[in-house]
This record gives C-alpha cells, sequence and structure tokens, in this order.
C-alpha cells in the first residue's frame, strides 16, 4: 500500500517527533469571581494527540480559548515551538495566532451553510491569501497562481477526509457527520502546526463517531498535524490519545499516558465514576 505524502503543517513540521510543540504554563483566568483556570500546566508534543478532559464546567473550553486567543490569561505563558524559535502566544489575536500555526473547530458547526464544502474548505486559505484589490478583481498574474495552489492544497484535504462526493454541495443540506467533517478539513485547510478540536464529536452516533475519530488519527498519523481534543467519549479519548490531561474546576489534577490516567483515583473520582469502566 502507497501512502500518500501530504504538505501539511507549514509550521512545527521540522520538530522531531516528542519534542515539545504547545507550552502551557502556571496559566490562570478569572471571570470576576469565578477562577476558570488556576495554575493550568501542560505540554503538547510534536506528532501527538494530546486530550483535555473533565466534567463540565472544568476549564477545558476556557483553556482553549486561551491558547488560541479568545481569552487573555490574567497569569502564566502560553508558547508554541516553530523551526525559527518559540513565540509568545499570550496577548496576540487569534488571527495572529492562526497565522503562527495554530487552527481551532468550535463544539457547534460554524460553516457558511449556502456555500459549497468546495467553498467552505477555500476560506480555511482565507488568512494565507495575500494578492492585491486588482489583480484579485480581474484575476490574473499573481492572483490566478495564487488561487491553483490554494485550490491544490484543498483537493489534498478533500482527499485525506474523502469529500470527494459531497463537494459541490452545499454545506446545509449535509448530513451532521459530513459537516463535522467539513468543519475539521477548514482548519485543516490552514496547515496548522497544532490543531484545537472542541468536542468535535458531540451529538453524534457510534457510527458517526467512530467515522470521526479515524479521520483525527489519519490528520494526526499522515499528515503530521499535533491534535489537542477536548471530547467527552472517554472510549475515543483513551483509543486515539498519546497524552490526557484532567481538569476539575480549572485545576490539573492528572496529566500522563490513558493508562495511567484512567486508573488514577482523583480521575476517578472527579469524572470516570468507577474504576473498571
Amino acid at each position: 500500500m502507497i501512502t500518500r505524502e501530504y504538505r501539511f503543517p507549514l509550521n512545527g513540521s521540522l520538530l522531531e517527533p516528542g519534542q515539545p510543540l504547545l507550552t502551557v504554563s502556571d496559566v490562570g483566568l478569572r471571570f470576576g469571581g469565578v477562577q476558570a483556570l488556576d495554575g493550568i500546566a501542560l505540554t503538547v508534543r510534536q506528532g501527538e494527540i494530546h486530550a483535555v478532559i473533565g466534567p463540565n464546567g472544568a476549564g477545558k473550553s476556557s483553556l482553549l480559548n486561551c491558547v488560541s486567543g479568545l481569552y487573555r490569561p490574567q497569569r502564566g505563558t502560553i508558547r508554541l515551538s516553530r523551526a525559527d524559535g518559540e513565540v509568545d502566544l499570550v496577548g496576540r489575536r487569534p488571527h495572529q495566532i492562526a497565522r503562527l500555526g495554530l487552527a481551532r473547530s468550535f463544539q457547534n458547526i460554524e460553516l457558511f451553510k449556502h456555500l459549497t464544502v468546495l467553498e467552505n474548505l477555500m476560506l480555511g486559505r482565507h488568512h494565507r491569501m495575500s494578492h492585491a484589490l486588482l489583480p484579485a478583481l480581474v484575476w490574473f498574474g499573481p492572483a490566478r497562481r495564487q488561487e491553483i495552489e490554494h485550490r491544490a492544497m484543498v483537493e489534498e484535504v478533500i482527499d485525506l477526509l474523502e469529500l470527494q462526493v459531497v463537494r459541490h454541495q452545499p454545506v446545509g443540506a449535509l448530513s451532521y457527520g459530513y459537516a463535522k467533517r467539513v468543519e475539521l478539513g477548514r482548519a485543516l485547510c490552514m496547515q496548522p502546526a497544532v490543531l484545537l478540536l472542541d468536542e468535535p464529536m458531540a451529538g453524534m452516533n457510534a457510527e458517526e463517531k467512530e467515522s470521526l475519530a479515524r479521520y483525527v488519527l489519519d490528520v494526526n498519523e499522515l499528515a503530521g498535524v499535533s491534535v489537542v481534543l477536548i471530547e467527552h467519549d472517554m472510549d475515543v479519548v483513551m483509543d486515539i490519545s498519546h497524552t490526557v490531561t484532567v481538569l476539575d474546576f480549572g485545576r490539573l489534577i492528572a496529566d500522563g499516558p490513558p493508562a495511567q490516567v484512567r486508573s488514577d483515583p482523583a480521575v476517578i473520582s472527579a469524572y470516570l465514576g468507577e474504576a473498571d469502566r
């Protein structure tokens, strides 16, 4: 079997597997009297799927919002390692962080329903388009060549996620499972070094979850993209993750390989509910 070689990610691809890629240190986030995150520290390594789990309200989405620039923590650092050195993400705007190599999906589907699958995926390339207004309007020279290059990258994502049969369909006409796959694809079109997935399997049935989990594995193994995953389905988390971080009431209570975390008494008490689950 011949495995296709994909051209992403742009950033982080020169890091060796296992090297620290995204480092969160002593991050604290407060909303008035509510401490959403309290001294969170974790390291996402090149080439891994890193799951963040915990009960509702544990601070999981708040952590992703800090990493992606939607929230600014009151203390701590968040650093992204690149081939050209480390970059501090705290204080940067979301579009700047996206350019540095992070892409984000959300719990609710955030696609343009009246646009086709192909058009939604092309929007994932928007932050890398740099042609001037006039060439873009008349579509010649550099603008045309750039459009062709971006389309080639989108075609790779369509191939990886097996979206060929729905490429020209409006997103609003797709099944829920396909729409979730398109959202994953649009984030992947940004060529991230780190892909942040916030409950990508929420609302799916067992068959849809199994399918999407396989595509997340393909994104990680074939495309070389490191993944930070928030997910409530423990079977999925334990099956596909290399490292699991557990939060409870904004604090980190466990961090390590899935088997170690699964048997941790603090995790069982706070989240899993029973040791042999």
